[in-house]
């Protein structure tokens, strides 16, 4: 049988009433903070306009210009310059920014560049520059 305090209610029933009381709380502070980040947002987006510059706010949720949107996109025929004449696809993660990019991009970049010219496949895995 369940503990009963002094009052008649269980232990449990208390600790369920301190963590609806927490609860609440909690989800008055977010609704202030959120309302908050709402008005910030809409400061930078007016001082941005004023200045010319796009503001974080501005279509991606706040979340700035994230990992790849800052970097733009990636301009294969710089990364091919900086590769060594003989190089394996390895060599081209080793390019700064293209460290996280996924196996089927880097071959379908290394496939134009046969197809182009640019390339010529050596042996399996190694390539070299044409030109």
């Amino acid at each position: 049988m369940p503990r009963m305090t002094t009052s008649g209610t269980s232990a449990f029933t208390q600790v369920q009433a301190q963590a609806r009381e927490l609860l609440a709380k909690l989800r008055t502070d977010i609704r202030m903070k959120d309302a908050e980040l709402r008005r910030l947002r809409q400061e930078e987006s007016k001082l941005a306009a004023l200045t010319g510059q796009s503001g974080m706010a501005a279509g991606n949720g706040g979340m700035g210009a994230g990992r790849r949107g800052a970097r733009g996109r990636i301009n294969w025929g710089d990364v091919l310059n900086k590769l060594p004449r003989q190089f394996k696809a390895s060599d081209i993660r080793a390019v700064r920014g293209l460290r996280d990019k996924r196996s089927s991009e880097i071959f379908a970049a290394i496939t134009r560049w046969i197809d182009g010219g640019s390339v010529k496949r050596r042996d399996r895995g190694m390539y070299e520059r044409t030109k």
